[in-house]
């Protein structure tokens, strides 16, 4: 095995851990300091000592916390080449720049047990600020997330509204907040917002902001074989289609139309470009912002017939050109409602029940679950099937529409 030098003071110190292939794993150990744990009788009270210098004090036990960092790097147990051997001489040159990195970032931040000072922050102010440096797609998730965290704190928890330690965001606080976030959302609303919440909740941990996970164990469950939101009907499609009002946003109007019939998510149809669409072939291909990088299946392609085409227009000389110059979610979103109130139809329609519209009208035309599985970009059937019980539920609510029979 490689002989690592370590000095004495190195905090962290670089070690090795030889793996079940034969290869050698670095990583970083950090010393956190030591904490004196009182011994305790069978009645929980302090032990003392009975002899000695000590004689009157309690017993304690010295523990020694520490935490490791796996570098991700390994060496060559046994290098046999010039080249192995400067190949584990570039790799412990490299853990060597790290840990010397990583001791700075720890003086700087003062890990460890320095940080009881940062776990009485705020940690509604430290949540904000994560939000502020976010710049991934769900940054709206986020930001619900702790809006609806802090609904929770002023009904279940008022003492704690305005400020909360991360070290009081317990268990069974965690509990309740699911409990309460399924009782205000429908859907799978609930479990993605608590999802959301959680990834912050793990920032922290990672941080060392919170000593424990509050989220471990605590599941949001939701049945996501029912689909919970309205959908439209081709009928209904058709007279959203004909209705016109003054002041109409002409780009959200076609997006919507689009989506309705291609089952685009509204993140995927605000980033189409003319580059995404095949003239030729008569296609339509991206790859979903959802799975992108981390599903083989995040690629979808779409055929389109001449409606489609003249819905999106033809291609100017700059391809990267957005096809539909949206506004955000939230405006896109009221548009729709408007839009759909003026057309007379009496449903809650989001933006995302154009995709779920889509599913169903298409099973309700005949096509396959793996056809519409496909379209839609999943991986599997898992997520198309509850498509297919609501198109039954659809077909049992017009059945029962019907007069009463009386023979």
């Amino acid at each position: 095995m490689a002989k690592l030098e370590n000095k004495a003071k190195e905090n962290p110190k670089l070690e090795q851990n030889v793996l079940s292939d034969g290869r050698i794993s670095l990583y970083l150990e950090y010393y956190l300091g030591r904490e004196e744990i009182p011994v305790l009788d069978e009645n929980s009270n302090p032990v003392l000592y009975e002899t000695g210098k000590m004689m009157g004090k309690p017993k304690v036990h010295i523990k020694h916390n520490r935490r490791k960092e796996n570098l991700q790097l390994y060496l060559i147990a046994k290098p046999r080449t010039p080249a192995e051997r400067q190949q584990n001489k570039e790799t412990l040159a490299l853990a060597a720049k790290i840990r010397a990195e990583r001791e700075q970032q720890f003086k700087e931040s003062m890990l460890g047990y320095r940080l009881k000072k940062d776990r009485d922050i705020n940690f509604l102010d430290y949540y904000q600020a994560y939000i502020d440096s976010y710049t991934k797609k769900d940054l709206r998730m986020i930001k619900i997330a702790l809006n609806r965290f802090k609904d929770f704190l002023k009904e279940q928890y008022p003492l704690y509204e305005f400020s909360i330690k991360p070290d009081l965001v317990n268990r069974d606080m965690m509990e309740h907040f699911v409990e309460y976030l399924q009782s205000r959302s429908v859907g799978e609303g609930a479990k993605s917002i608590y999802q959301r919440f959680k990834k912050v909740v793990r920032y922290a941990i990672d941080h060392e902001v919170m000593l424990k996970d509050p989220c471990k164990d605590v599941v949001c469950k939701v049945d996501d074989q029912i689909l919970r939101k309205d959908v439209l009907s081709m009928d209904e499609i058709q007279s959203l289609i004909q209705c016109h009002y003054d002041n109409e946003n002409p780009n959200v109007r076609r997006a919507f139309i689009l989506c309705l019939y291609c089952g685009l998510r509204f993140c995927d149809v605000k980033d189409l470009t003319y580059k995404n669409i095949d003239y030729t072939n008569r296609l339509l291909k991206f790859e979903q912002n959802k799975t992108k990088g981390h599903s083989a299946h995040s690629g979808v392609v779409i055929p389109l017939n001449e409606g489609l085409l003249s819905l999106i227009g033809e291609a100017p000389n700059d391809l990267n050109t957005s096809i539909f110059n949206l506004p955000t979610y939230e405006s896109c979103c009221k548009s729709v409602k408007r839009w759909v109130k003026r057309a007379g139809i009496n449903k809650h329609i989001s933006w995302h029940c154009a995709r779920h519209s889509f599913a169903v009208n298409i099973l309700n035309n005949g096509a396959n679950i793996k056809t519409v599985a496909s379209l839609l970009g999943h991986s599997g059937l898992k997520h198309t099937e509850k498509y297919t019980r609501a198109m039954d539920k659809l077909k049992s609510e017009a059945i029962n529409s019907l007069p009463e029979l009386k023979l």
